[in-house]
């Protein structure tokens, strides 16, 4: 599966400053998510903080790590390999605690897995061991070196010495003396030529063990690089999910200022229709103004109209008994007029 994240928190990141070994210097302008990893391949735990595309945390585990709390929201590790002291500034004391103790716990298992793999270390040495002294009794020889060894046992060295000694002897010394020198001189050059091969291979050896030592380093690297990558895939992921739920957030307050548009136009034209109804209430109001002014007008003219009706009839009843009066007074005098004609009559009769 390679490399996973297993815990997760959000944390302002430090380094030590490098000069004074007393300051802090900010690697993070806010904080940043700070992930611990695990990876299955290699057995190993390490700690990961990426600010953006820039790896500022990439701290591998050991057991000999210690994570310190410094204040109720402050914590440090020293990264040998990294030659640095990392902090982490966290909002609250929980956040801190949480993360000091997934340290111990990975911190233990990292120990775990160390007395694990050097176990099987052991148990993979012991065979070759076993079969080692036997190796190393043996000298080195170019032909060793090449994969054909044509040394003689100790059983065909004796063998070859009997057979010198029962071969019948040199009947001059100079004989003798040459042969020993040509045979000084062999063995000379087979020395020469196994110091050779010996120097050869152990330069061999030298560059074997630095371009080793390169490809480590680059396997290092590119396994950073890669876990890198990964993260930076996996807030890629992220940062997709949140760009599309910045999305659907937009297209709602789009509808909604869509919305709140159309209403705002429905209030504009409420508005307008308002000031129409205003200014026919306010001419309503005017010829309101106007025709209490006239029914005022009209009422003087009426209150007019009726006290002079009024006495127009007081007049007319004055007049009706003035009237009444003198018809009574009239009907008296013709009463006595009649009266006085019969009298008159009496007496002429």
């Amino acid at each position: 599966m390679g490399e996973q994240p297993i815990f997760s928190t959000r944390a302002h990141v430090f380094q030590i400053d490098p000069n004074t070994k007393r300051n802090w210097l900010p690697t993070s302008k806010h904080a940043v998510t700070v992930s611990y990893f695990y990876d299955s391949t290699r057995n190993v735990y390490r700690i990961i903080s990426l600010d953006g595309s820039k790896a500022i945390i990439n701290s591998t585990i050991t057991p000999n790590m210690n994570f310190t709390k410094t204040s109720h929201k402050f914590g440090q590790w020293a990264d040998s390999r990294a030659n640095t002291v990392y902090g982490l500034g966290f909002s609250s004391e929980a956040l801190l605690s949480k993360f000091a103790e997934k340290f111990a716990e990975f911190k233990e298992a990292a120990r775990l897995a160390k007395e694990k793999s050097q176990e099987k270390m052991e148990l993979t040495s012991s065979p070759s061991q076993e079969s080692a002294p036997g190796d190393l009794q043996s000298p080195v020889t170019p032909e060793s070196i090449n994969g054909t060894d044509e040394r003689e046992t100790p059983d065909a060295e004796s063998q070859s010495r009997a057979e010198l000694n029962a071969a019948p002897f040199p009947h001059s010394s100079t004989s003798i003396s040459k042969h020993w020198e040509a045979e000084l001189a062999a063995l000379k050059g087979n020395n020469a030529k196994l110091t050779a091969a010996l120097l050869e291979s152990t330069a061999n050896v030298k560059q074997w063990k630095q371009q080793l030592a390169a490809y480590q380093d680059e396997a290092e690297r590119l396994h950073t690089r890669v876990t890198e990558l990964e993260c930076v895939s996996g807030q890629t992921a992220g940062i997709k999910t949140q760009k599309t739920e910045l999305n659907q957030t937009i297209e709602e307050l789009e509808a909604e200022l869509k919305a709140k548009e159309e209403e705002l136009e429905k209030l504009k034209e409420e508005v307008e229709n308002a000031d129409r109804l205003q200014a026919q209430k306010d001419s309503l109001a005017q010829k309101l103004q106007d025709a209490q002014l006239r029914n005022g007008e009209l009422e003087a003219r009426l209150v007019e109209l009726e006290e002079r009706v009024e006495s127009g009839r007081m007049e007319e009843q004055s007049f009706r008994r003035s009237l009444t009066s003198l018809l009574e007074l009239l009907d008296g005098k013709i009463y006595e007029l009649s009266e006085l004609r019969d009298s008159l009559a009496k007496l002429l009769s």
